[in-house]
């Protein structure tokens, strides 16, 4: 198995990260003493709901709130969510963003889509096509 010192570690991972459009800002801790309503995240450009998940190489990406059928998402977009249980209970601790990449999933599977996938906003800025 192949060990990286932190600094090659940061830097693969950052590679990996903005390949795969995994550049959000990580969801913040919320204080244990405060009893405000924490707000969902939405995101600053549309105004939709998004979801932040951590990444299984310590990165953050914004994925959308609702499943798509993988036909309907482009290979570049499709997550999914692995469920981790915790060391000695089956009870789900933490959950990981893994992208869709070495198998493809049949075009009825679910996928989530990543929100740049779904934000007019950030498609108008990169020159995607907004309408299809």
């Amino acid at each position: 198995m192949v060990e990286f010192c932190d600094g090659c570690w940061n830097r693969a991972a950052n590679q990996m990260a903005l390949a795969d459009g995994a550049t959000a800002s990580p969801w913040p801790e919320p204080d244990g003493d405060d009893v405000t309503f924490l707000e969902p995240p939405t995101c600053v450009r549309c105004g939709r709901g998004i979801r932040i998940c951590p990444t299984v190489y310590d990165r953050w990406v914004s994925l959308s709130t609702a499943e798509l059928l993988a036909k309907d998402v482009p290979p570049r977009f499709r997550w999914r969510l692995t469920r981790l249980p915790g060391r000695r209970t089956s009870v789900i601790v933490d959950v990981l963003a893994v992208r869709v990449r070495a198998i493809a999933p049949l075009p009825g599977e679910l996928v989530i889509p990543a929100h740049r996938m779904l934000c007019a906003m950030e498609q108008s800025e990169e020159g995607w096509d907004v309408d299809g």
